[in-house]
């Protein structure tokens, strides 16, 4: 994989172009290479000269590396065989790379050229193969990067020149011309390239919205495409895009459960993902809870917050996919882990319905945002499972809050927050099934509120505490 960014003033412009490697900071007089998690990156200069300067990004990746390693899991399909495309197109691989060698040009900032650090210069960005797979129309290379001021020669590449009534591959040659600033045209480029391709090689979680609020300054907020870009780039998460745009972006009109208003208005927008974490988290400090299951921990959005935090000295997450147990074991680093951090941290394949012997003994069991999709006639098997069989101490459950959908403008009435929710209550309806179920099992039951507080819907989110109480 392979990006040149040239630098080449007009005729009769006093700039030297030998400026770029002091953008870049990357020396002219020798190759330079990078070992990253993603593979092998080296930088060096095709040309260099006061009229032209051009300097190269080349990315090597193992195509049997990638398919063999649990870290990389992002993007469904695309590594499941050893022999793929990712060695040889640009995609979110060669955005990494790009991010990590680039990182102070990206800044805008340079000690030595401060003012032609954020200055429009005469820019070439050429990228040879870039996947387009993700380009239905033929049309997503211009409609990304003309608005942003480019002028654009991008051609289809043959699937064989020697059979051209095969027709063309999903890859284009990409070159971008303009006068832009060095640090807006690399950070357009990592956005973008994985936007083109419509895939990521690695697990897309909460710090990904952060990011491209980051990488976006500057140019993102008024793109015509930014909810395409927004959704693509953070892999179709709504409740990620909805974080994205409370941090500073409008990247969808499209309405999550997973965002709720600052409590605060000085701050930005504290997503009501991160609300209903750090409240499960206290009330497993307030229970004394030092060894918990997560069951349904999907990619482990909870588990990552259990992990860093030494009070907790036994963590099992449990989900009935597979595949998300994969994406939580590549997002924890769970290979890369000392013996005694994989026996503290488990992931276990099980479901909640069904009674596990391996989840009998621990402190405390949590069902956040679980009960909610399932059928209701399956809540039963999990009552059994979990407040009969297991037997924790502590018992946390968050669910919807129905009441509070009315405050969604864009949610239609009578519908729910998520095409997966079987039913979604409202706090009488929580607060009946949770009181059944502490009479029925020996457990006192109280309630907390997760997120802003609506004077007559409630809150966002709703928890129950069960504990067990002594025979």
């Amino acid at each position: 994989m392979l990006i040149t960014i040239t630098l080449e003033p007009d005729s009769g412009h006093d700039l030297d172009a030998t400026v770029l490697s002091h953008l870049l900071r990357k020396h002219p007089g020798k190759a330079q290479s990078f070992q990253l998690p993603v593979g092998t990156a080296h930088v060096f200069y095709p040309a260099y000269g006061p009229r032209r300067c051009t300097a190269a990004l080349l990315l090597e990746v193992d195509p049997v590396g990638l398919v063999r390693s649990k870290r990389f899991r992002g993007e469904a399909g695309v590594l499941d065989h050893y022999i793929n495309d990712r060695p040889y197109a640009a995609s979110s691989l060669l955005s990494v790379a790009l991010g990590k060698v680039m990182r102070s040009a990206m800044s805008g900032q340079s000690e030595s050229q401060p003012e032609l650090a954020t200055a429009p210069l005469p820019l070439k960005l050429a990228v040879p193969v870039i996947s387009t797979r993700a380009d239905a129309d033929g049309d997503l290379v211009r409609r990304l990067f003309e608005p942003l001021g480019w002028h654009i020669e991008s051609s289809p590449i043959e699937l064989d020149e020697n059979y051209p009534q095969w027709g063309a591959s999903h890859y284009r040659s990409l070159e971008l011309t303009g006068n832009v600033p060095l640090h807006l045209a690399l950070r357009q480029l990592y956005v973008l390239m994985p936007v083109l391709d419509d895939a990521k090689h690695y697990w897309v979680g909460d710090d990904e919205a952060a990011k491209l609020v980051r990488q976006g300054e500057g140019w993102l907020s008024d793109h015509p495409e930014r909810e395409l870009i927004a959704h693509r780039y953070l892999a179709h998460q709504r409740d990620l895009v909805e974080v994205a745009r409370g941090l500073g972006t409008s990247g969808t009109s499209e309405v999550s459960e997973a965002v709720t208003e600052a409590t605060d208005q000085n701050n930005p927008a504290v997503p009501l993902r991160i609300m209903r974490a750090e409240a499960v988290l206290g009330a497993l400090h307030e229970t004394n809870s030092h060894s918990v299951v997560d069951v349904g921990c999907g990619p482990g959005a909870l588990l990552r917050r259990l992990q860093k935090d030494g009070f907790f000295t036994r963590i099992v997450g449990t989900d009935v996919s597979g595949r998300a147990l994969e994406r939580a074991a590549a997002d924890l680093h769970l290979a890369e882990r000392s013996d005694a951090d994989r026996e503290r941290l488990q992931l276990l394949h099980s479901s909640a319905v069904y009674r596990d012997e391996r989840l009998r003994g621990f402190d405390a069991i949590v069902l956040m945002e679980v009960i909610e999709h399932l059928d209701p006639e399956r809540l039963p098997a999990l009552v059994d499972s979990i407040f009969g069989y297991s037997q924790p101490r502590t018992v946390l459950v968050t669910t919807p809050n129905a009441e509070f959908n009315d405050l969604y403008p864009r949610l239609a009435s009578g519908t729910m927050r998520h095409d997966d929710h079987r039913f979604e209550w409202n706090r009488d309806e929580f607060r009946r099934w949770a009181e059944n179920v502490a009479m029925e099992h020996g457990y006192a039951v109280d309630y907390r509120s997760i997120g802003n507080e609506h004077e007559q819907l409630g809150p966002a989110t709703q928890m129950a505490i069960f504990r067990k109480v002594a025979a």
